[in-house]
């Protein structure tokens, strides 16, 4: 929760990102690329941890009812998928882990 007046949560996060930057430069061009990058690291990292908190609700799916896990699957591909098109994960990273994901079902329902 953001308590700020004037800024939101999002913003809040990339000005403190900004000030975890040891020295901050003084072209503004390169001001502007500290901001934006900082921000663009923040959405990369929201995308991953929803792919892992994906993963981790696969692996409670299995663990639970390894028939009707593949409804969970499916969400978790997606999220894999749209990550990957996003470029926060690369492809082959992406196809390996829906390789797993889909090995692991097919072994705990056997």
């Amino acid at each position: 929760m953001c308590f700020h007046a004037n800024i939101s949560c999002g913003d809040f996060l990339v000005i403190k990102l900004i000030w975890e930057v040891k020295e901050l430069p003084n072209i503004m061009s390169a001001k502007k690329r500290v901001k934006v990058s900082a921000k663009k690291a923040l959405q990369n990292r929201m995308v991953k941890n929803g792919v892992r908190t994906s993963l981790k609700k696969f692996g409670a799916a299995v663990a639970a009812d390894p028939a009707n896990a593949g409804a969970q699957l499916n969400e978790t591909t997606s999220a894999i998928d749209k990550a990957a098109a996003k470029g926060v994960i690369h492809k082959n990273a992406a196809n390996r882990k829906k390789a797993r994901l889909a090995k692991q079902l097919v072994k705990a329902a056997v």
